[in-house]
């Protein structure tokens, strides 16, 4: 088959998938499963050769991440168990003060609560933020809802353990360390510009009115009180630096082991607890037994439950996508894909950002269009010229841009900060098309220099 129809089945497949999820609303289990294997088909792999790729790129993200994800929902869930999120953040604004609000939720939620499902951060953190905001003038709760989203999904995205992180690094292959270092020197700034940026954005440009942008609400108070009720079923609390522990604990095993292999530093008999998948495993048991403490056996066990319910659409996802990449490789589009990145009119890190961007306006999830845009990129990655990490961290890049009405978070965005569908596109839209427009050229600074 010509290199010429290997691409237009290849493109056939793609957006077949981004039409079957957002036109003809196909869960995306299926549109990935039913794009797989009509690429896998047309591609000559024949019946038991795209069935033996299906399953062998599901089972290699699996191996990859199945365990790091699972743990990672586990942690964020039980901390959230304890409200451990809410005094963070109640601790940061007595030490910082109002006036560098913003600040303190984006740079705390971008960087600590990572391992937090991002749905689960916006429910818990929304009316606090819409309460402080009040405080803070009439463009207090634009402020607040720029920072609280740049906040959450940059974390989601670059910084391990974010669950997209953790997705798209295992399905390039990224070490997690390495994702781990990186995404935090790509994420950390790009939270800290963005809500600087915003914030002068809407002094200057956006023109906030909060007659027409926000919707009039009586509630804030109540529904900022029953946000934290989950501290009201605590028997009692934990030690701050305490209840924050595990997390600080597994990304310092994480960070040990990274630096030790780039430094060639041997670590002995603590290079096995430096391992991703051990260092997660000991931050989620920590977890369990510090959620034991302070709260009854059954609201632990619920925890964990709802952190498995969350995760296993993540991992069907992600194995899906691994499928797709397994597809790409087996039919020999591996070459000539990377020839046509590098025959390109952009730079291939640029390229990466403008597929996830694509697919991300496509189907409105930050999440799935990083993992789909990694999956695809997956057979290639390796020989763009640039660090897979880097490649990595473009993909998460371009899936923050223009987040719309198709995203169900734009949708909880909106109820729960009470901003009009206008005054979500000017607080939720621009910061995240921010986030992404800064944080590819440090991804590209990134690429200068290693």
């Amino acid at each position: 088959m010509s290199d010429a129809w290997l691409l237009a089945h290849t493109g056939i497949a793609i957006v077949g998938i981004v039409v079957m999820i957002t036109w003809l609303k196909t869960p995306p289990i299926f549109g990935l499963l039913i794009g797989a294997t009509y690429l896998g088909l047309a591609t000559g792999l024949g019946a038991s050769g795209t069935t033996e790729a299906l399953a062998a790129g599901f089972g290699d993200v699996m191996a990859e991440i199945g365990m790091l994800i699972t743990f990672g929902v586990v942690i964020g869930s039980l901390l959230t168990a304890t409200n451990t999120l809410h005094r963070v953040l109640e601790r940061l604004l007595g030490v910082f003060g109002e006036k560098r609000v913003p600040m303190v939720f984006a740079v705390s939620l971008s960087t600590v609560f990572t391992s937090i499902y991002s749905d689960v951060v916006l429910v818990l953190t929304a009316p606090l933020a819409r309460r402080l905001g009040t405080r803070l003038g009439p463009r207090g709760v634009a402020l607040m809802g720029g920072a609280l989203t740049a906040g959450i999904e940059v974390g989601l995205v670059f910084v391990v353990p974010g669950v997209a992180a953790l997705a798209v690094a295992g399905l390039l292959k990224v070490p997690l360390g390495e994702m781990f270092l990186f995404g935090l020197a790509v994420g950390l700034p790009t939270a800290v510009l963005t809500t600087l940026i915003f914030t002068v954005l809407l002094r200057r440009v956006l023109r906030w009115n909060p007659a027409a942008d926000e919707l009039e609400r009586d509630d804030d108070e109540g529904v900022a009180e029953a946000a934290s009720s989950p501290a009201s079923t605590t028997v009692r609390q934990l030690p701050l630096s305490l209840a924050v522990s595990p997390v600080l604990l597994t990304l310092s095993l994480i960070a040990l082991g990274a630096l030790a292999a780039a430094f060639r530093f041997p670590l002995g008999p603590v290079s096995l607890l430096s391992e991703p998948v051990i260092a997660m495993a000991i931050g989620a048991g920590l977890a369990h037994l510090l959620a034991r403490r302070v709260l009854a056996r059954h609201e632990v066990n619920a925890a964990v439950g709802k952190a498995l319910a969350l995760a296993g659409p993540i991992l069907v996802l992600s194995g899906l996508s691994g499928s797709v990449a397994e597809v790409i490789g087996k039919s020999g589009l591996r070459d000539v894909l990377a020839g046509s990145f590098g025959t390109g009119f952009l730079p291939p890190l640029a390229l990466v950002w403008l597929i996830a961007a694509v697919l991300h306006i496509a189907m409105g999830s930050i999440s799935i269009s990083a993992i789909t845009a990694a999956g695809i990129l997956a057979p290639i990655a390796g020989s763009l010229g640039v660090p897979v990490v880097l490649v990595a961290l473009a993909a998460c890049s371009g899936a923050l841009f223009l987040p719309h009405v198709s995203s169900n978070f734009f949708w909880m965005f909106q109820s729960l900060l009470g901003l009009s569908t206008r005054g979500t596109f000017k607080t939720h839209t621009v910061a995240m098309s921010l986030a992404s427009v800064i944080s590819l050229p440090i991804v590209l600074a990134f690429g200068l220099v290693v």
